[in-house]
């Protein structure tokens, strides 16, 4: 085991760090889990992946720079993999300074302090899609023009432009991955896949009345997050540190997300009206099951955010192998059972 890499993984408390931590295990590397200090011990996505005790948990605040250092010096790890960020995009606006001091200030701290305790350590930091914003171009690539208009955006392209120097003049081998949305059963409740799933669960079981989204024709491109923690592990191995894009290409409407979820729930939904006024009824009740609630609506600015990975299939030999309905799939299986155990 001596002989084995090394991986320090931050933000391992999350749906990536989790399985990332899972495939580095399966490929024989030690793996150090960083999470902040004032976090319990127990995290539950190891738990749920069986992984717990296989992983060695360290504290870290990425708020302040001299226990990174102190943690590098001590793990002095082969590979770093920044998963830590402000785990929700839409946070208000109002939460922008603390955006910009974790997500943003947060890797400034990280890659000076990898440079001075351990420059020879290969470097993965988790970006966005975000970084594109509203954009006027898809699908967009590692040369469509950034217009981030979040303040989550931009903290991330702050961190995206850093490493970018720190790869160019300070020799680092610093990779970053474009992420598009991947989900899955690991994916915290605050996302609308996870409540779409979570929420139809509980209404074929007779615990909920109805699911309250958003605009059910905002399109996003789903993938599957173990086929994306394999990209990101993929980067670190090549010669020469690189960015790219990680997306499937295709993007698919929450309504059609709902119909597939709905599905495998046992419920058969027939849509009426459009925009705010739509609803989704079940056939079989003729229940309203779905509806948009107006403080979640937003209406879609610029181009659709549609990744084009053909950078990573190219150089990679990188592509997602879990299609959209096998994703869906995945998930409602996973949230049925577990209401249906907890009931």
């Amino acid at each position: 085991m001596s002989d084995s890499k090394k991986a320090l993984i931050t933000g391992i408390t999350g749906q990536d760090g989790a399985y990332l931590a899972a495939s580095l295990l399966g490929r024989g590397y030690q793996v150090y889990g960083a999470k902040r200090p004032s976090l319990n011990s127990v995290v539950p996505r190891l738990e749920r992946l069986g992984i717990t005790d296989q992983v060695e948990l360290v504290d870290i605040e990425l708020l302040e720079y001299s226990n990174i250092h102190q943690l590098l010096c001590e793990v002095t790890p082969d590979e770093i993999y920044n998963l830590a960020a402000q785990s929700f995009p839409g946070a208000p606006l109002d939460q922008s300074l603390h955006t910009a001091d974790v997500t943003g200030m947060g890797v400034a701290r990280l890659l000076k302090a990898a440079h001075t305790a351990c420059p020879e350590a290969r470097v993965f930091q988790a970006s966005t899609a975000e970084l594109y914003g509203n954009c006027e171009t898809t699908p967009q690539n590692e040369l469509t023009r950034f217009q981030p208009r979040t303040a989550y955006g931009t903290a991330k392209l702050f961190a995206y432009w850093l490493g970018v120097d720190y790869r160019e003049t300070a020799g680092m081998h610093f990779s970053s991955g474009i992420l598009y949305n991947h989900e899955s059963p690991l994916r915290g409740p605050e996302f609308v896949s996870r409540k779409i799933t979570t929420q139809l669960a509980e209404i074929s079981v007779g615990q909920r009345e109805v699911l309250e989204l958003g605009n059910l024709s905002s399109h996003r491109d789903w993938g599957y997050a173990p086929d994306y923690v394999e990209a990101m592990w993929l980067m670190l191995q090549q010669d020469q540190p690189d960015d790219y894009v990680l997306a499937t290409g295709v993007t698919h409407s929450v309504r059609e997300f709902v119909e597939g979820v709905a599905r495998v729930c046992g419920l058969d939904i027939a849509w009426e009206g459009e925009g705010l006024d739509a609803r989704g009824v079940d056939r079989k009740s003729g229940r309203e099951i779905v509806r948009v609630n107006p403080d979640y609506y937003r209406e879609e600015g610029g181009a659709e955010l549609c990744g084009d990975a053909s950078k990573a299939r190219a150089k990679l030999g990188w592509s997602p192998e879990t299609t959209f309905e096998e994703l869906v799939v995945i998930m409602a299986e996973a949230d049925l059972k577990a209401v249906r155990d907890s009931s």
